[in-house]
């Protein structure tokens, strides 16, 4: 069995690879679809339900949650409320809806399944070896075909800056704006070292905004915020020997 049987969830998991839950379970699955292991079909599932959360985290808007109001939600929670954001589903009777709660099913039953062969098989191992095969095509095929639909649906989606975990080179469009009508214009020096812009906009507005050296180089470039904290490491050393000699003087 190739790896090309899951290109949707490569293709998932590749644009979300600052998410670690999702890249741990998508590094299980690959571990052991290429062993050939059962297991494979709970990791393609596992992914499914991470897809979801990831998806949530992105575009439910805490004011008005769509999550239910519970500690442990199932995987039929986390999908409905993905398939609700995304607005895949229009209620109860949607197909799509339907063909999530068959492959919830089938997971589930792949597993009892697979049980059941080992005493129907009477020690045929090749028997045996061929129908984990198919299950493993089965579940995987299933998985990649749902989390590709998720996926295309996202990237659709214009996604609310307030509540993204996406970075700022998702927003190219959006970037390209703002940059081509908005100006910057330097504030008034502020003792704490802050530094002080005014966003000038097309209407007339502004926006004044104030941010410390460290996010400023944290966010921009992460080399200089490397060189700037070993200097500053530096300096504070030598503020703190001195006052430590005198106080061993003193004492």
């Amino acid at each position: 069995m190739s790896a090309d049987w899951y290109p949707g969830i490569r293709a998932f998991c590749q644009h979300w690879s600052h998410a670690q839950t999702l890249q741990n379970t998508f590094a299980t699955l690959e571990q052991t679809f290429a062993e050939e292991q059962d297991a494979c079909i709970d990791a393609a599932k596992g992914i499914v339900e991470c897809a979801c959360q990831v998806i949530i985290a992105n575009l439910d808007d805490p004011r008005r949650s769509l999550k239910p109001k519970k500690e442990n939600l199932s995987f039929g929670d986390w999908v409905s409320v993905a398939v609700q954001l995304l607005k895949l589903s229009e209620g109860r009777d949607d197909p799509f809806n339907k063909v999530i709660s068959q492959y919830h099913k089938l997971t589930t039953e792949l597993g009892a399944f697979r049980d059941k062969a080992g005493t129907v098989s009477h020690g045929k191992d090749g028997f045996i070896s061929k129908l984990s095969t198919h299950h493993r095509r089965a579940a995987i095929l299933a998985a990649d075909a749902i989390i590709t639909l998720l996926h295309e649906a996202y990237l659709e989606q214009e996604l609310d800056p307030l509540l993204t975990l996406e970075p700022y080179e998702r927003f190219v469009f959006s970037n390209e704006v703002i940059d081509r009508y908005a100006a910057l214009q330097m504030g008034e020096a502020q003792e704490d070292g802050f530094l002080s812009v005014i966003v000038l906009l097309p209407n007339g507005d502004e926006i004044p905004v104030s941010i410390e050296p460290s996010r400023l180089l944290f966010e921009v470039d992460r080399q200089a915020y490397k060189v700037a904290l070993n200097a500053c490491r530096d300096a504070e050393l030598m503020e703190t020997e001195p006052l430590e000699t005198a106080l061993e003087e003193a004492s």
